[in-house]
């Protein structure tokens, strides 16, 4: 397995798990971290901080990587994601992370990209659309 696939599957894990398993060895001390619905976290102290106190308040119950795609200084990685907040809240999307790293393979950007599972064709029943009535979740 490539080593850079490596870090990301331990980055994974450490969601799944609750557990720091090496923030500081995988992060560069300025990384730039941006979430898909907006949250930007500019430095890993922050993206240490992020990550200890959203796990005291939900779970990740599924971050199943899809594929990779590696070009040079940066990765692609389609992934799916579950989680569940002790509030009751429960999200699942399809996403992408676009990771660009260092020459000693630390993690110096990430940013996600996330897509609604809940497709359909608006145009199903004819020429003209028909949206669903729903709150939209941009991600």
């Amino acid at each position: 397995m490539n080593e850079r696939e490596k870090i990301i599957r331990l980055w994974f894990d450490m969601w799944l798990t609750q557990q720091d398993l090496g923030i500081d060895e995988i992060f560069t001390e300025d990384v730039v971290y941006t979430e898909s619905w907006g949250p930007k976290y500019e430095d890993r102290k922050t993206v240490k901080h992020w990550f200890h106190e959203w796990n005291t308040r939900g779970k990740v119950i599924s971050w199943e990587i899809k594929q990779f795609f590696h070009k040079d200084d940066q990765t692609i990685v389609e992934w799916y994601f579950k989680n569940e907040m002790l509030t009751g809240g429960k999200e699942e999307f399809d996403g992408m992370s676009l990771i660009k790293w260092t020459t000693d393979n630390k993690i110096r950007s990430l940013t996600e990209f996330g897509c609604n599972r809940n497709n359909y064709n608006p145009y199903q029943n004819g020429d003209k659309p028909q949206f669903k009535n729903e709150k939209i979740s941009w991600f």
